[in-house]
């Protein structure tokens, strides 16, 4: 079956090769040359990715993911210009799941989708168990919630999977390679960069609910859970 794919961006050369790279394998392809058309677009029909142009004029893609995000977790990469460096940790923080660098190749960017899809169909079945906890930290598996000593913490869909997996083997030191493993069931790279901004979100979501040391950094491997007490 083809996948169907919502390509959002105001360069109608951009769209025109995205389209052309995409339809070649196969995808179906929905466009859209705003982010209020974008909307309209996701609204009407059933996509299973978006790639989403961050500076677009009106509503741009970072608006464009907090508004998709209130209702649906379906995956959305951005493609981002060399210096919007700050634009892309946003697009993560907000709920995007990856980005590709302007000026790239339609090989790229079709690699990277269909990187993100193979996750997204191999997702793991959901535990046995319904909760878990560490410290002040609970996790709720069903309803996909987390709270810090009775303080609910908004999570992404990608933060809420890699806090889980870390959950699940406190003191376990997990590279960047394992953390995408456990949490999507896929051996998918993404750049390092992307998996670091994910830590860097739980870090500052949970310190503001008043959480110490959530998630440690071990240099030169990877990332364990922290104790996850109250801040002093």
């Amino acid at each position: 079956m083809a996948h169907s794919i919502l390509v959002v961006d105001d360069d109608p050369h951009i769209r025109d090769v995205v389209r052309f790279a995409f339809e070649k394998t196969g995808m179906n392809i929905s466009i859209a040359q705003d982010g209020k058309e974008a909307l309209r677009q996701f609204d009407r029909n059933v996509h299973e990715l978006i790639v989403l142009d961050i500076g677009m004029p009106e509503m741009d893609g970072l608006e464009v993911c907090r508004q998709i995000r209130k209702t649906s977790d379906t995956p959305i990469l951005f493609p981002s210009a060399r210096d919007e460096e700050i634009d892309r940790v946003l697009g993560l923080e907000i709920g995007g799941d990856d980005y590709v660098t302007k000026p790239f190749s339609p090989r790229e960017l079709v690699a990277r989708v269909n990187a993100i899809l193979r996750r997204t169909r191999s997702a793991p079945a959901p535990a046995a168990a319904k909760a878990m906890s560490h410290g002040g930290l609970a996790i709720d598996l069903d309803a996909r919630t987390a709270n810090f000593l009775d303080t609910p913490v908004s999570l992404t869909a990608l933060e809420f999977s890699i806090l889980r997996t870390l959950l699940a083997r406190p003191g376990f030191v997990f590279t960047r390679e394992l953390i995408l493993d456990a949490a999507y069931a896929g051996n998918i790279h993404v750049a390092d960069r992307t998996i670091d901004s994910h830590v860097r979100n739980i870090r500052a979501k949970m310190a503001a609910a008043g959480c110490e040391s959530v998630i440690e950094t071990v240099h030169g491997v990877g990332f364990k859970l922290g104790r996850c007490g109250a801040s002093r």
